[in-house]
């Protein structure tokens, strides 16, 4: 009997509609420190990158700011951020009725967030059933997107192989560390007409579709292990 695939989700903007709230929260603390940012520029041009490396960019085009002012300033957006998430946040579109459609794999999240943002997040959706402690986050393993180590820690963790795993990601720095992981890759694109999806990745538009490719890849183990 083959094992059921290990399905490894990303949290902002595959299971959570957290991004907006992020982008907000960013513009007005990296503005206010100097980093002039628009929250269109976060899905425009950093969508799941992390924190610090958007902050490098930007100083890297304005000038640099003071570590200690960077560093209040980021506690202060988490802080607000975290606030927001436990009142404004939302699921994204058919994200809950996937989990449930594919309640008989196991699954984590693997995020370029802190582990606290997670499982407020998580917390805040109802969503944190599914992953129980099933959470690997960036900030605790000292490795982020697009580095495949984030994935291989979370693979195995799990007790998996990456080629065992199906990785569902929305963003492009988490499909490529995916894909580069070794693991099968499903590519969220709710941005089909600003986004290609990366060679080798399968693209769905909606959560919707994410249990009939998950059957499919099922059955195409299922019967490479009895051939």
């Amino acid at each position: 009997m083959v094992r059921p695939l290990c399905l490894l989700f990303d949290c902002d903007g595959t299971l959570v509609d957290s991004e907006p709230l992020l982008a907000e929260e960013m513009e007005h603390s990296l503005t206010e420190a100097g980093l002039p940012f628009r929250a269109s520029d976060y899905v425009g041009e950093f969508r799941g990158a992390r924190f610090r490396h958007i902050v490098a960019t930007l100083e890297a085009r304005y000038g640099s700011v003071d570590a200690e002012r960077l560093r209040i300033l980021e506690q202060r957006m988490r802080a607000n951020l975290d606030r927001r998430l436990a009142v404004d946040l939302e699921v994204i579109e058919g994200a809950a009725e996937a989990l449930a459609a594919l309640a008989g794999h196991p699954m984590g999240v693997v995020s370029n967030g802190p582990l606290r943002k997670v499982r407020t997040s998580l917390g805040a959706t109802a969503l944190e059933s599914a992953f129980g402690n099933n959470l690997f986050s960036a900030y605790e393993v000292g490795c982020w997107k697009p580095d495949p180590g984030l994935y291989r820690h979370a693979a195995s963790r799990m007790g998996y192989h990456p080629q065992d795993c199906v990785a569902i990601d929305d963003a492009l720095v988490g499909v490529k560390a995916a894909l580069d992981a070794g693991c099968t890759v499903v590519h969220l694109n709710r941005f089909p007409d600003a986004e290609s999806t990366p060679d080798g990745a399968i693209m769905i538009t909606s959560m919707f579709q994410l249990p009939t490719v998950i059957a499919r890849l099922t059955n195409t183990r299922q019967l490479l292990s009895s051939g």
